[in-house]
This record gives C-alpha cells, structure tokens and sequence, in this order.
C-alpha cells in the first residue's frame, strides 16, 4: 500500500501524514499514531507546530506571583466602613471588566510586534550562545587542559617534598593544656 497503512481490525485506510505526533497534531488533536514499528515517530514529529493549550495559558507558572491581582487584592472595606451595596457592586464590576479589557486591547495593540521583538532576541541570543559562547569556552577548556598539566606537574615536583618534609617536622609536635588553680 502507498501512502496508506491497513488496520488488521477494520476496513479503514489511515494516511501517514509527516506532521502526526504521539498525541495528535495542531490540526486534529485526537489523531494517534497508526504504526509504531515501520516509521520512527521522531522523523514525524514536526518541531515547527505545538499544540497550545487555550485554557491554561501559563502551564509552568511564571506570572504565579506577579501579575494575579483581583478586586479584593486592590481594594478592600474593613468592617464599619461599608460603602453603599450598589456602589461596591458597581466599583467591582468597572475593575474588573477595565482590567479585563484593557489587558486584551494591550496585547492586540502591542502583543504581537512584542512576539516578534522577543522572538528576535532568543534567536540571537541562541545564535551567540551556539556560535559564540560554547566554542569560546570550549577552546579554552582545551588550551586551559594544557597548563592545567603543566602547573600539575610543577606542583607536584616542587611544593610535594617541600610540604611533606614540613609535615614530618611538625608532625612530632604534641600539646598538652593544663589548668592550674
């Protein structure tokens, strides 16, 4: 069969498409994969396309702390200084619905060139740390090796006897503390 694979159970024909993931693809979530033995799952995984979850938006929680601000977080009656029931509703209302909005006029105004800002940046920091930093380091971890042997050697030839004919000398040395009264 070209392009397709059977299914020993029933009659229907699964097409093979490159983008299919363990758990699905962005395009069709529930698909699953029809042969784990003939393909290698890790050529068909397209690294390009993630499925994003629109209900938990922040699943490694990094705005934990910062940015959950609610009504009763900013403003707050103490008991005996209640204002009227209509104007606390209405005063909730306005914080909430200012907030909700604003945040979303926010991010349609400035969300997405902030994206591609910020998509620039990880790349060329990814860039520089690929192409820059690492080989940097490694080249000197390299030309380092070198001196770190030598210095080993000189150590141990020189400063070896030295240390340990004044272990031996001092190594007799016992004291003894006494009170008297």
């Amino acid at each position: 069969m070209t392009g397709g694979i059977q299914d020993e159970g029933t009659d229907e024909e699964f097409i093979q498409s490159p983008f299919i993931k363990k758990e699905g693809n962005i395009y069709k979530p529930n698909n699953q994969s029809m042969d784990n033995d003939s393909i290698n799952e890790k050529t068909l995984q397209d690294v390009h396309t993630k499925e994003i979850d629109l209900v938990n938006r922040d699943p490694k929680n990094l705005n934990e702390d910062v940015v959950k601000v609610e009504f009763e977080d900013v403003i707050a009656e103490p008991p005996g200084t209640y204002s009227f029931d209509g104007v606390w509703k209405a005063s909730f209302t306005t914080f909430t619905v200012t907030k909700y909005w604003c945040y979303r006029l926010l991010t349609a105004l400035v969300g997405i060139p902030l994206a591609l800002v910020w998509g620039i940046f990880f790349a060329i920091l990814s860039f520089v740390h690929i192409w820059a930093v690492v080989p940097c380091i490694k080249s000197y971890l390299i030309e380092i090796h070198c001196v770190s042997r030598v210095y080993s050697i000189c150590i141990h030839t020189f400063c070896d006897p030295f240390f340990e004919a004044m272990g031996k000398c001092f190594g007799s040395i016992r004291m003894r503390m006494t009170k008297e009264v």
